[in-house]
């Protein structure tokens, strides 16, 4: 399994992830927290939360999810910051 890194700052239009990969979001000096719909996730939980310092790591997509696009709000300190988005590729 591989980690696709996101550096809170930098945040890349488009995350591609194959199966197996997992997102890596990490905000060295604020409380990080993405959220997606939670109607349209691809991951075992829509909202992912740490203090300051801690990475977040998404886990692979959930067995059966559709390849496709999906959109997240990135808040440091309850603000939103970003939008991103994570696309799974077909296996």
């Amino acid at each position: 399994m591989a980690d696709k890194r996101i550096i809170v700052g930098l945040f890349p239009d488009v995350l591609v992830l194959s199966a197996g990969d997992q997102a890596e979001w990490v905000a060295p000096s604020a409380t990080l927290r993405i959220e997606f719909d939670p109607k349209r996730c691809p991951f075992s939980s829509n909202v992912f939360q740490a203090p300051a310092g801690m990475r977040l790591l998404s886990g692979p997509a959930v067995v059966g999810v559709k390849p496709g696009s999906y959109k997240y709000r990135a808040s440091l300190n309850d603000v939103v910051v970003a939008t991103g988005e994570i696309l799974i590729r077909e296996s």
